[in-house]
């Protein structure tokens, strides 16, 4: 009645307001901040053994793999969905691959230790492989998006399709035989002290970041995820972009499959059962959204980091690495709980 506002102003910011704040705050580049930690806190604490050449160099390595599995989890999870198949594809695709290698170098299929096959049977063997977990990816692609069967379900029936594949087309035993060259060149080599599986990871990673970041058919992958409904209405093919998305994931665990059989100069059937955990974890922790719309290469580079280091400094410090799992499933809580914060605060917005 006297012209002057009758409310009091309140002293005491709404919860949800404060919950935003936080989000904001601890949701834009946290886990970079927590990387950069366990590198200062690993490397004052043993700076001889962390910080040394050869250590840096095999942290690099033991990621090298894992890099390129989770930069195709990066995609599908950015469409908001799920690929629990990439550590049976990368298994199948390596069987396949070592096959064909082994026959076309006239060797038997139960050939111990290397062949002198030539860089053009090497090649052979990398295009079944890319071919074979391409494949993989457009039968998870069709069955996600044309058949509509949630992608969980369907990764998961294609995980144990294709690991029980490969055992039966292996009769359950490692291919041990791999072509000299590329055990030697790719496995074991380098190019000016920097290891080759680094550089092939390095070069997928940025041809990855420039299509995701840089191009129209990156910028649809996030329309997937974030507002499906526009982009249709856009006129744009959804289905066709699903299934190449899986597909993406696919031939990548394909390439992952070559990097394995370089490196360990076997098939190495029941070492990648756990892959797809490892990578939707790395995924999660780089800050890509379960929920899709949102993600980047550079944060998957981080989360993948984030366990190879922590690993490492457990062993160099002389503490159990059982601790690693607890450590990773604590941080890996957290990420999920500052992405739904970051999700509920965009609501709102």
């Amino acid at each position: 009645m006297n012209g002057f506002p009758t409310d009091k102003p309140s002293h005491q910011e709404h919860p949800a307001t404060v919950r935003d704040r936080l989000a904001r705050l601890i949701g834009g580049g946290w886990i970079f901040i927590l990387l950069v930690a366990l590198i200062v806190l690993f490397g004052a604490l043993r700076p001889a053994q962390f910080g040394s050449a050869y250590n840096l160099a095999q942290m690099a390595i033991n990621a090298a793999i894992l890099l390129v599995l989770s930069v195709g989890q990066t995609y599908v999870i950015i469409a908001a969905g799920i690929d629990l198949s990439v550590g049976a594809v990368l298994v199948f695709s390596s069987v396949v691959s070592a096959q064909t290698m082994l026959y076309l170098a006239g060797q038997a299929g139960n050939t111990f230790g290397t062949t002198d096959a030539g860089w053009g049977v090497i090649a052979a063997g990398g295009l079944v492989a890319v071919a074979v977990g391409a494949l993989w990816g457009a039968l998870n692609g069709f069955l996600v998006a044309v058949a509509k069967i949630p992608a969980l379900i369907v990764t998961l029936g294609t995980f144990g399709m294709a690991l029980g594949l490969a055992q039966v087309l292996s009769g359950g035993i490692d291919v041990r035989a791999m072509p000299e060259r590329l055990v030697a060149v790719v496995g074991s080599g380098d190019i000016a002290g920097v290891p080759m599986l680094v550089i092939v990871a390095a070069a997928v990673l940025a041809v990855a970041a420039f299509v995701l970041h840089l191009t129209r058919f990156g910028l649809h992958i996030f329309a997937v995820g974030s507002n499906l409904e526009a982009l249709r209405r856009a006129g744009i093919n959804v289905k066709a972009r699903l299934v190449a998305i899986y597909m993406i994931s696919g031939a990548l665990a394909g390439v992952a499959a070559m990097m394995s059989n370089a490196r360990f100069s076997t098939t190495t059937i029941g070492g990648h059962a756990m892959d797809n955990l490892a990578t939707i974890s790395a995924v999660v922790l780089g800050g890509t959204s379960l929920f899709g719309g949102i993600g980047s290469v550079a944060g998957t580079i981080i989360g993948v980091f984030i366990p190879i280091i922590l690993l490492n400094g457990f062993v160099i410090l002389g503490i159990p690495p059982f601790w690693q799992t607890v450590a990773m499933g604590m941080v890996l809580i957290l990420a999920v709980w500052i992405d739904q914060l970051k999700r509920r605060a965009r609501e709102r917005s």
